[in-house]
């Protein structure tokens, strides 16, 4: 599946959203049961927050198939962190992620940014591991679901830019 990569165009940001809530309730269930990838799916982000997001300067770099829809999207803030990291089911598995991670260090360089760090999934941890991101800690932590903390845990990540 060829794609390629380019800037997040505000036209993107319902098909990001309804990507992001895809990749959670499709993916997510390999490595979360299925009370932490509601809970997960209930915070994920509407359309709104990537228009703020690009307003505000953060760079989201968003991967397209031949019809320029989008199949993934990476989004850095400009203090190097990689708030987000989502690939379309349909697409997930092709090598897209580690190409935006890729791409996000290609800006952070061009930007002056000496470390680029994250908080990763149990399922992205893998693709942030061949990127040459280093695991820092495992973070538990809880997220308020239907009444009542839903235990979930992640990955402080980091890597130094040379």
């Amino acid at each position: 599946m060829a794609s390629i990569i380019r800037p997040f165009r505000e036209d993107d940001a319902e098909p990001l959203a309804a990507l992001t809530g895809a990749a959670i309730r499709s993916i997510g269930g390999r490595a979360y049961a299925p009370g932490q990838v509601a809970a997960w799916a209930a915070r994920h982000p509407g359309p709104q927050r990537f228009i703020a997001s690009a307003a505000k300067g953060d760079i989201i770099l968003v991967t397209v198939n031949a019809a320029d829809l989008p199949t993934a999207y990476a989004l850095l803030e400009p203090d190097g962190h990689v708030d987000m990291l989502y690939c379309h089911p349909d697409y997930a598995g092709t090598g897209l992620a580690g190409r935006l991670l890729d791409s996000a260090e290609d800006r952070a360089r061009a930007a002056g940014i000496a470390r680029l760090f994250t908080e990763a999934s149990e399922l992205a941890r893998p693709v942030f591991a061949r990127a040459g991101f280093r695991l820092v800690q495992r973070r538990d932590f809880t997220i308020p679901h239907a009444g009542e903390d839903v235990a979930i845990h992640n990955y402080a990540m980091e890597k130094v830019l040379d």
